[in-house]
């Protein structure tokens, strides 16, 4: 896997979350497109499902609002990491099988190690909000 490449591209996806994260309508429709190709192809990401779903988790309720204790600067790596979990340009295509989902692989875990500090926060906030009764 050529990384420089790789880098390059997660960059250009950098600056296209810049923009999308100022758009919360269009955020979350990104977040539901991504989402139904993440459960689409489950199988070949199970190593990271749980990882997956907490950086959706983290972008939804941060462009719905819910969760605004992280800074723009992680939210847009997730939105990034996302967007090229979604493109059809990527650096190893999706459809070759066994392969494909590689480098989206590669990706996702470099986003959820750069910001795990604020992953562990999101996750604290979340386990709170379920043990918390609404009246």
């Amino acid at each position: 896997m050529n990384r420089n490449r790789l880098q390059t591209l997660f960059n250009s996806f950098g600056k296209k979350a810049k923009q999308l994260i100022k758009d919360k309508d269009q955020t979350l429709g990104k977040l539901q497109e991504g989402l139904k190709k993440a459960t689409t192809n489950k199988g070949a990401l199970t190593e990271i499902w749980e990882q997956l779903q907490l950086l959706f988790a983290l972008a939804k309720d941060y462009a719905n609002g819910s969760y605004t204790h992280v800074s723009k600067r992680s939210i847009m790596v997730v939105i990034a990491g996302l967007l090229y979990f979604i493109s059809p340009i990527d650096l190893i295509p999706d459809f070759i099988a066994g392969l494909g989902f590689v480098d989206d692989i590669y990706i996702l875990t470099l986003v959820y190690k750069q910001i795990a500090k604020d992953l562990e926060k999101y996750q604290l906030w979340k386990d709170r909000q379920r043990t918390t009764i609404h009246i």
